[in-house]
Formats: C-alpha cells, sequence, structure tokens
C-alpha cells in the first residue's frame, strides 16, 4: 500500500510544472546554481524550506519548489500546505496547479472541507487535462473517504475519461473508483448506466458482479463478453489476467465487410480514391464478400441495408457529418468499424476505431523531434486561415505541456504578406531601422549588413507547397550570415509530387515529413507503386493520399484488436507506421525526407516521446530550461 502512495505522490509531485504561465526567468547562471549548492546542504524539506526563507527571487522560488518536492516524499503534508499557501502570494507561480496541492495536502490531514472549497474555486479554470484529472480525482477521493459513492461517482468516471483520453497514468484512480462502484445499488448502478462507454463500461462490469455474484459460470460468460465489447478499456486493470490476452488479442475473423464511402455528390472523387486502396488491398486479405455502400443515404436505408448484410465489420463512413449522424441513431453500436475521419463525440463502442490523415500527427512528430534535439525556440509560420489556426493551437497545447518557454507565431494573409511576416519575427525591420539611423549620422557611405534575431533555433513552415516555395527563399535571405543556419522543418502540405516534377531547386536543406507511398524511396511495394502509376499517371495528391489512406484501413484490420490493447505495438503500412491509442483513434509516424541538391532523400531523425511537464520534478524542470 505504502509503495502505491508513494507512486502517486511522485506523480503528483509533477503538477509543480503542468503550468501555462511562464515561471521566473533566470537572469543569469548563478542563481539557480546558489539555489542547487544551498539545496543540495538541506537533508529534508524542512531544512530546505527554512532555506528558501533567507533567499529572494527565482532562488527563494525554485527553494519552495523543491521543499515541495520533498514534502510529498516525505509525506509531511501540513509543511506542503504551508509551502503552497505561500508559494499562493507570489504572481508568477501558477495558481491552479498550487491551489491543486494545498487541496491535496488538506485532504491528506483530513480537512475535507477546506480542501473541497479550493477544489471547487477552481471549476472552469481547468484547461490542462492534468489539471482537471487530478481535479475530478481529488474530489472524488474526498467524497468517497466520507461515505458519499454517488457523488463521487461522476467524479471518478470524469478523471477516467480524461486520463483515457490523454494517455495519463493516475495511480490508484481505477481501483479506487471500482472500490467505490461496489458501494452502490444496482438501481443506482442503472441511474448511472449512460453517457460515455467509458462510464457505461465501468457500470456494466459492476452490474455485472452483483447480477452472477453467486453464480461463477455465468459470471466468468458475463466478463468475457464485457471484455469483447469493451476492448481497451481502463477497469480492465481490475480483472482477473489468466483469459485477458486469449480475449483481447484473438483477431478479428472477417467473412463480410461492409465499406461506406461517398459514391454521390461533390465528394465522389474522394470516394473514388478509397475504392481503389480498397480494391487493391482486398487482392492480400482472406475476406469473402465486400459490399459497398454510398455512406450519403439516409441514415433509415443504411440500417436496413446493414441488418440484412450482418457485416462482421464496417469501414467508413469518410465524412465527419455521416459519421455523427451514424452515431446519434447507434447504427453501428454493436459492429466494430473503422471510420475513417476523426470523432469529436463521446465513443460510442470500444469496438470503433477512428483512421484520418490527420495533420496533428506530424504536429506532433515535428515537436517531439525539435524537443529530442533540445531546441528551446520554434518560430511557426501558418496561413491565416482557419486550418493555419487550428494547427499552430495544437503546436502551442503541446508544446505547453513539455516546455514553459513560448513559441514564436507569423500567420500570413497571402504571398504579398509574407515578406512583412518573416522580416518581423526575425526582427530584421529592426536591424534595418538601425542601419537606417546609424546612415544618417554620417555621410559617407557605411559598411552594413543587416542581422536577424538569434533566439530562433528552429523554423517550421505549415503552408502548401506553393506557399513553401515562396516563404524559404525569403528565410534564406533574412537569416543573419552571423547566426548559424536555423533548421527548416515542414509537413507534408509543403510537398507535391506534380510540382517537384519542375521545381525542387529553391526548398534545398528543408527537412518534412511525409507518407512512405509518396517518396519513391521509401516505397515497399514497388509493384503495386508502378500499378498505379500505370492505371493513374495524373492522379491529384490528394487521390494518392487517401488511395494509400484506404489500402492501409483494409490492411490493418486483421490486427487493430491487438494494437488497440498493445500501444506500442505499430503496423508498417503505406501511410506511416501506424498505432492504436486509448481513445481509439489510428496514430500515423510519418517518414522525414530531406530535399537535397534537387533530389528528395530519406533521412533518420531523432524523435523520441518527451516527458510532459506534470510528470517532471522541479529539478529537472530546470535542467531542461
Amino acid at each position: 500500500m505504502r509503495l502505491k502512495l508513494v507512486s502517486l505522490l511522485i506523480i503528483l509531485s509533477g503538477l509543480s510544472a503542468c503550468s501555462t504561465t511562464e515561471k521566473p526567468t533566470k537572469n543569469s547562471d548563478n542563481f539557480s546554481n546558489s539555489a542547487n549548492a544551498l539545496k543540495n546542504q538541506a537533508t529534508s524539506a524542512e531544512s530546505i524550506y527554512l532555506l528558501a526563507q533567507n533567499r529572494q527571487g527565482a532562488d527563494k522560488i525554485q527553494l519552495l519548489y523543491s521543499a515541495r518536492d520533498a514534502a510529498i516524499t516525505e509525506q509531511n503534508w501540513s509543511l506542503l500546505e504551508q509551502i503552497g499557501s505561500e508559494l499562493e502570494l507570489t504572481a508568477s507561480v501558477d495558481q491552479i496547479q498550487n491551489r491543486l496541492y494545498i487541496a491535496f495536502a488538506q485532504k491528506q490531514q483530513n480537512k475535507n472541507d477546506q480542501a473541497l472549497v479550493i477544489l471547487q474555486s477552481l471549476d472552469g479554470q481547468l484547461t490542462q487535462p492534468e489539471h482537471f484529472a487530478w481535479h475530478q480525482f481529488l474530489t472524488a477521493s474526498i467524497y468517497a473517504s466520507q461515505n458519499f459513492p454517488k457523488k463521487a461517482a461522476p467524479y471518478f468516471f470524469r478523471a477516467s475519461e480524461t486520463a483515457t483520453k490523454n494517455n495519463m497514468e493516475i495511480p490508484q484512480l481505477n481501483q479506487s473508483l471500482w472500490d467505490n462502484l461496489k458501494q452502490l445499488s444496482s438501481y443506482a448502478l442503472e441511474r448511472f448506466n449512460r453517457g460515455t462507454v467509458i462510464q457505461q463500461g465501468w457500470v456494466n462490469l459492476a452490474l455485472y458482479q452483483q447480477v452472477y455474484a453467486n453464480s461463477g459460470v455465468e459470471l466468468d460468460q458475463a466478463i468475457n463478453n464485457w471484455r469483447r465489447r469493451y476492448v481497451g478499456h481502463p477497469a480492465r486493470s481490475i480483472l482477473p489476467k489468466q483469459d485477458e490476452a486469449l480475449t483481447e488479442l484473438a483477431p478479428i475473423n472477417i467473412e463480410r465487410l461492409v465499406v461506406m464511402f461517398p459514391q454521390s455528390g461533390p465528394n465522389e472523387r474522394l470516394g473514388d480514391a478509397l475504392k481503389a486502396g480498397v480494391l487493391a488491398a482486398l487482392d492480400k486479405q482472406n475476406i469473402n464478400e465486400t459490399i459497398f455502400i454510398d455512406e450519403n443515404l439516409s441514415t433509415e436505408e443504411i440500417a436496413a441495408q446493414l441488418e440484412q448484410i450482418k457485416p462482421d465489420f464496417v469501414v467508413g463512413p469518410l465524412l465527419k457529418v455521416n459519421i455523427d449522424k451514424l452515431a446519434n441513431a447507434k447504427t453501428l453500436t454493436d459492429t466494430p468499424a473503422l471510420h475513417l475521419n476523426t470523432f469529436d463525440g463521446d465513443r460510442v463502442s470500444l469496438q470503433h476505431y477512428f483512421f484520418a490523415l490527420n495533420p496533428e500527427h506530424e504536429v506532433e512528430q515535428a515537436l517531439e523531434h525539435f524537443l529530442a534535439m533540445g531546441y528551446q525556440k520554434p518560430m511557426l509560420l501558418a496561413p491565416n486561415n482557419a486550418n493555419g489556426q487550428r494547427l499552430v493551437d495544437y503546436f502551442n497545447l503541446q508544446w505547453q505541456r513539455y516546455s514553459q518557454t513560448k513559441p514564436q507565431i507569423g500567420f500570413y494573409d497571402d504571398k504579398k504578406d509574407m515578406p512583412n511576416t518573416i522580416t518581423s519575427l526575425l526582427e530584421v525591420d529592426k536591424s534595418k531601422e538601425r542601419i537606417k539611423t546609424v546612415k544618417a549620422l554620417f555621410r559617407q557611405e557605411v559598411e552594413n549588413e543587416t542581422r536577424s534575431r538569434g533566439d530562433i533555433d528552429v523554423i517550421y513552415i505549415l503552408g502548401d507547397a506553393i506557399e513553401t516555395r515562396l516563404i524559404k527563399p525569403f528565410l534564406d535571405v533574412n537569416v543573419s550570415t552571423f547566426s548559424d543556419r536555423i533548421p527548416l522543418y515542414a509537413s507534408s502540405k509543403s510537398h507535391s509530387k506534380q510540382i517537384d516534377r519542375t521545381d525542387k531547386g529553391d526548398l534545398d536543406g528543408l527537412y518534412f515529413t511525409e507518407l512512405p507511398w509518396m517518396l519513391n524511396s521509401q516505397i515497399k511495394q514497388q509493384d503495386l507503386r508502378e500499378q498505379y502509376n500505370t492505371l493513374w499517371s495524373d492522379q491529384a495528391d490528394i487521390s494518392q493520399r487517401l488511395f494509400a489512406m484506404a489500402y492501409d484501413a483494409v490492411s490493418v484490420l486483421h490486427d487493430i484488436r491487438q494494437l488497440s490493447v498493445m500501444p506500442s505495438s505499430q503496423f508498417s503500412g503505406l501511410s506511416g507506421k501506424l498505432s492504436v491509442n486509448s481513445s481509439g483513434h489510428i496514430e500515423r509516424t510519418l517518414d522525414w525526407a530531406q530535399y537535397s541538391n534537387r533530389r528528395i532523400k530519406p533521412v533518420q531523425l531523432k524523435t523520441q516521446r518527451p516527458v510532459p511537464l506534470f510528470m517532471q520534478t522541479a529539478s529537472e524542470i530546470q535542467t531542461i530550461n
């Protein structure tokens, strides 16, 4: 029990870094060095805290953070509360995470009423998933400790949903939630049997335990059925392990497959590209019958066809609006399905998966590479439209989970606006103004050269192929010759097989992510590529990418259940290395390539999963920053 508590405390101690507010910057290295030297002299949380009382500014805050970590390790809850109260007086400290610390310390001292007041005061302010999950877990734990299992249950459910969706590990959460559900009557459980699939999974498992408590055979059968229905559910951790691998890792046997694409309307061309990919993949699959349905049919028409066909698996729809209408009608609740887009609603079944050529995958892959390389000040260039804003917002949100520095952002309206955006971000315009001022002081010619800012250490371009070919030369001429060359990166939007036939020269040195199918040197199925080029030599880039996506969608079906319960496993496809996260979305790892001497060459770049700030200790954060 003590080991579990210590594990929980170590994770919780990371909340000290889960901040959207920048902590005090160091004016010199002497601050952190002197603070560390003092900390090394101390032997306990109390002694580190006393040292902090004699310091000022950043040194004091660093020592208070270290004292807080030590107080959690020592389970000195009264000191932890005292440290939190002192940090609350410092404007530069993230007050949300700090108040969570205070509430946690009060809960550990059985000051439950005071802790609830703090937790309730944070409602509506919890934008970070780590903060929200711990807020819900702490609130639930307090109600559960006071024997209010009905009050605790919704908070436990939300903590479990958030942790699952964001791949977070909260020690004791699953066991605490399960212990709480066992306190509820079957009538109370039935009232909770709604909402998200995560909540329903927990409730149904608790109901099975009550209904079949006196019949071991029926209970085993019910739990096996539960496992098949809720593959990948977090409640797996509290189930007996003996049959889990056999049940969850068994491949899905698909005799009859239904594929839903747009076969009419404005997106029919996209459906044609997807259909070609499916047909190509079926040549290598042991599926007896495949039926194509137009996803633009009404919900009633689709439901009637599915009732008649009784498929083992459904691939599609492609359009979000059609995924939503089938989810709302619960048409596919009892049928395994791989939707060909992302889904923003509540997952109606753990047998439903989602596969999209999501640009966010590339943004995350680039971000992980930047952090692995130690880049601290990225600059992003994106079009000033909805897609550009979305990807920049996504990068910012993820970056804040791993680093306390702020990226520089530049949006451009059109090609005429690009030079101004770039010179302003690199502060070349300020350099030119200084040169102009100096020239005005002297009548003879003054030798000069503009300088760009020196703190930007990497640039990420989120424009399309045409925009990237305009941006790259501007960057080449505006980065100061006194500075090291700034590495330039882009997404697959920057690459076009059609444009590259005649225009690659201006992109020399640029790194980008891309589907293996779109890189001649990376294609393992050369015969398939040659057949494709023979049949569709002039296909647009989007059609080629959709072909690869549909090919992989069919090819991965045999392994999708195993991938969903083994997050570290990957499937190598035409669209990248595929894995399935805990929310059922397929994530892609793309290949890296670089333009070099008017050619495209594959490159291997360092990428590793970064440690979120909420799991870093105060000393680790100081080292990184």
